[in-house]
């Protein structure tokens, strides 16, 4: 056992002693020894996310890279020792600026906000910028966290409050669900839940890609001082497989089986606290009889590959459309455009790492904690892992810190669950910030081999393109990204014959699976490409020629659906017309893409959208629904569809998402939630409206419950033959220009979406300016190499996620094309704001530098020369590269 240190300090005017570990952090000082939880641990000990920031001495100074011996003496401030008017007045700003989305990095900022506003009284915006920098926001964009640090700065001056609107129904901007709590860092996350008596759990990973596992010794880590258990594969009682499509996913490999990437859950030690299981860990001991992994796709492909996964052939799915005859088509094509383009793995890096908390009930069941995307998968997966019944275990979600995608597949809920189930004590589970970049899916790596065929005005006559895509180890959803990519290959655009086929493969690489754009972005930038050479070679330009091929009413998509409704591409064209030509005029670089995404799943699932409102006794309205809150707005538009049917004040409802009633809809993935809950929330209040106009008040109606459960079950599977196939309920579209610099550098970006209604403006326009911040990062800085299967970095600033000082101004414009089958003409818009981004980018860099790109990220850019991440130093032989 380590000597201790006898620390004094001073905590938010409350003097403090303790003795504590001389390794300990100061965050974890702050979190778990003294109760502090508006700093949030994103990336311990890197201190390059921001979100543990307190003042040290009145310094704004990270947390988790400070030794908790190094503030001896100090006096440290939080949100939680601020003036209460001061917090109210933080908290109003950023909620009145619509500066926070998943909300996990924002006490941190709120903090910095405080302190800069401070010291200068009329910051500018890049003082702010520059301010910020240490802090990662991987949701906003920025541009609305500076708002809120100017309305605070306002504030303070005395020229002005901010201003929230009361209360709305459809259209209009309401503030944010549980909004102060979440910028004061009162609203907990999972890793914020604390219950007597609780142990800590902690993982042990495969130090290898691939390798067979000859014995696993947990003696040592069994013996280690506070340690109550060391679960492995012995341990599981039901099934240790498990996966959203396939059972393929191992919970714990076990011995005598292969590890198939450097994710995989070799053991769980549970122990009293983090410090001592995470020490514990870290002496189980693996015995592995190394095999060479399998590294790419074509490795995966050849004959004589290994089997990557024992329950499915290396060819995890193959997608095929086609229509006519691409090799005539092409043949008789005035012009053609050849290209092979290269998107890369990329990281969710969503600011909360995986954390999850169990508690055994009473009634021997079990109360479950989750982040995840789809809490009822999760209660379905753990339930088959534990040979438990789904209704002995009580799910709830907290609402996450980000997602992206990446938390659809289950992490450590499982392994949390069983320790609580066999010790009998609250038990929770997180990860690392480097475990969670090894563990958790990421967006595919494609190569996508093009041919594009169009007439001599510049009309398109035949796409072929042949798309292969790294699934990783596991399947995850990874066939249904390549189906996705597939059926989004031609992009919003008439394409009389198509010639399409993408396959996912696995190899030994982490998993890859949903993350924002699912496919359609990496298919965006080659299409986008494309018509780029081909506008060149029929001598117009990009507008011109997105103009002429553009999708209307009546025609057909690469699937073969017919659109019939709702099609905004063209409004969105005209949006950015006479922008884009006066930015030409000007000698601007610029450059121009368009983009498609569905709302749904389609291709033959059967969807849901699940609504129970509850008049509670103290007459609040709780409205239950199945889809999960992660930034995006959604528990606040669904208050605003009931508030615009009802006549109620949005505040009347309060949404939850747990096991209370029976509301499985699958995951929160395919830009659906707004349309199929809203849908439901629409149908079950109109069923309070019934009744409300009936005479009856919410007193009168106390204990009732008003259900709806909306299915969707009209789409048509890819591999069905159909004259007129229905592959998706409704269409986003896009259209977006990307202005550079006189030095190259990124400069301003005009952003027109078809968002069919938005339903909260302020919301809606947040998220495209996030996902805008995420396409330009998908495009020039983004990146997660592997060496033999192992991701070559971890740190927040190499994986490339720009900071606020790298982002140029972006400029929403909300096009209103409304969807007859969303609720009040709604669609989904978390992702089609990325779409598009990375082609206008490239069409950009062309017209500055005359180089044709077909690989991203597009690191030999100039635009990528003036950002400041992304630079990941790898070791190449006997040398040292910058990439």
């Amino acid at each position: 056992m380590s000597e201790t240190f006898p620390l004094e300090l001073t905590v938010n005017g409350r003097p403090v002693s303790l003795e504590v570990d001389p390794e300990a952090s100061l965050l974890d000082t702050l979190r778990d020894r003294l109760g502090v939880l508006s700093v949030k641990d994103g990336c311990q000990p890197q201190g390059q996310c921001g979100a543990c920031l307190a003042l040290i001495d009145g310094k704004p100074r990270v947390t988790c890279a400070t030794k908790a011996v190094k503030a001896h003496g100090r006096e440290i401030v939080t949100l939680e020792g601020l003036r209460p008017e001061e917090r109210d007045l933080i908290a109003r700003s950023f909620v009145a600026a619509a500066g926070l989305q998943c909300g996990f990095c924002i006490p941190g900022l709120a903090l910095r906000a405080h302190a800069v506003t401070e010291k200068h009284a009329t910051p500018t915006r890049d003082e702010i910028a520059a301010a910020i920098d240490v802090h990662l926001c991987r949701c906003t964009g920025y541009a609305k966290i500076i708002d809120a640090v100017e309305l605070l700065a306002r504030a303070k001056r005395g020229e002005g409050e901010p201003e929230i609107l009361a209360d709305g129904g459809v259209g209009a901007s309401i503030p944010r669900y549980q909004g102060p709590e979440m910028v004061l860092g009162d609203r907990a996350y999972v890793d914020d839940l604390r219950f007597d008596g609780m142990l800590h759990g902690a993982m042990v990973l495969s130090a290898h890609a691939r390798a067979k596992v000859r014995a696993i010794d947990v003696r040592a880590a069994a013996a280690h001082p506070g340690v109550e258990r060391v679960l492995t594969w012995r341990d599981v009682p039901g099934e240790r497989w498990y996966g959203l499509i396939y059972n393929d996913w191992p919970g714990f490999v076990a011995e005598g089986e292969e590890v198939r990437c450097v994710g995989d859950f070799i053991a769980c030690v549970v122990a009293k606290d983090k410090a001592t299981a995470q020490a514990a860990a870290a002496r189980v001991v693996v015995d592995y009889e190394v095999l060479p992994p399998v590294r790419t796709p074509e490795e995966g492909l050849a004959a004589d590959a290994p089997r990557v996964n024992p329950n499915h052939a290396n060819v995890l799915q193959r997608t095929t459309f086609s229509r006519g005859e691409a090799d005539a088509a092409l043949a008789g094509s005035a012009f053609v455009a050849r290209g092979t383009f290269r998107t890369q793995r990329i990281e969710h890096l969503f600011l909360e790492p995986e954390s999850a908390v169990c508690v055994p009930k009473p009634d021997g069941g079990l109360h479950l904690y989750t982040q995840g995307q789809g809490i009822f998968d999760d209660r379905r997966q753990v339930a088959r892992f534990l040979a438990m019944d789904e209704e002995d275990i009580f799910v709830e979600l907290v609402p996450n810190g980000g997602a992206f995608g990446g938390k659809e597949d289950m992490s450590i809920q499982a392994h949390a669950a069983l320790a609580a189930r066999v010790t009998g004590r609250p038990v929770k589970v997180a990860l690392t910030r480097e475990q969670s970049v090894r563990v958790h899916p990421k967006r595919h790596p494609l190569t996508m081999e093009y041919t594009v065929g169009c007439d001599a005005d510049g009309r398109l006559t035949a796409v072929r393109a042949r798309l292969v895509g790294d699934t990783g180890a596991y399947a995850s959803v990874g066939g249904k990204v390549l189906e996705r990519a597939a059926g989004h290959a031609c992009g919003p655009y008439r394409v009389p014959v198509v010639d399409i086929d993408a396959v996912a493969v696995y190899t030994n690489n982490p998993p890859c699976g949903a993350m924002r754009g699912f496919g359609a972005n990496q298919a965006s930038f080659a299409v986008e490409g494309c018509l780029d050479m081909l506008a060149e070679q029929v001598g117009l330009d990009g507008w011109e020629m997105r103009w002429r091929n553009a999708v209307e009413i009546g025609d057909r998509l690469a699937t073969g659906q017919v659109l019939e409704k709702s099609v905004g591409i063209k409004r969105t064209l005209e949006a950015v017309k006479d922008r884009y030509y006066a930015l030409k005029a000007a000698g601007k670089a610029v450059g121009i893409g368009c983009g498609i995404k569905n709302t749904g799943i389609g291709n033959g699932a059967v969807e849901w959208g699940k609504c129970r409102l509850v008049v509670e006794d103290d007459l609040s309205v709780s409205l239950h629904q199945g889809y999960t809150e992660m930034g995006q707005g959604l528990l606040t538009v669904t208050q605003q569809f009931a508030a615009e049917v009802t006549g109620l004040p949005a505040a009347t409802f309060r949404p939850r998402v747990d096991a209370t009633f029976s509301l499985g809809c699958g995951q929160t993935t395919g830009s659906r939630a707004t349309l199929f809950a809203g849908r439901a929330v629409k149908s079950a209040a109109e069923k309070l409206k019934a009744e409300l106009d009936q005479g009856r008040t919410l007193a009168e109606l106390r204990g009732r419950v008003f259900a709806a459960d909306i299915v969707v079950d009209d789409t048509t599977p890819p591999d069905v033959a159909a004259e007129n196939p229905k592959t998706h309920t409704a269409f986003g579209y896009a259209t977006q220009v990307v202005v550079l610099d006189a030095r190259g550098a990124l400069e301003h970006v005009i952003a027109a979406h078809d968002v069919g209604r938005a339903v909260n403006p302020a919301l809606c326009e947040g998220q495209i300016e996030g996902s805008v911040h995420m396409g330009l990062g998908f495009a020039l800085s983004e990146e997660l190499p592997c060496e033999d299967g192992m991701p070559v970095t971890h740190k927040m600033r190499d994986i490339g996620v720009l900071r606020a000082r790298d982002m140029p101004t972006v400029e929403v414009l909300l096009i209103e094309e409304p969807e007859p089958e969303g609720p009040f003409g709604a669609k989904g818009v978390g992702e089609i704001g990325l779409v598009p981004t990375a082609g206008a980018v490239a069409g950009a860099l062309y017209a500055f530098d005359g180089v044709r790109r077909f690989r991203l990220p597009m690191k030999d850019s100039p635009a990528f020369d003036a950002l400041s991440v992304g630079r990941i130093k790898e070791k190449d032989g006997a040398r040292e590269r910058w990439s």
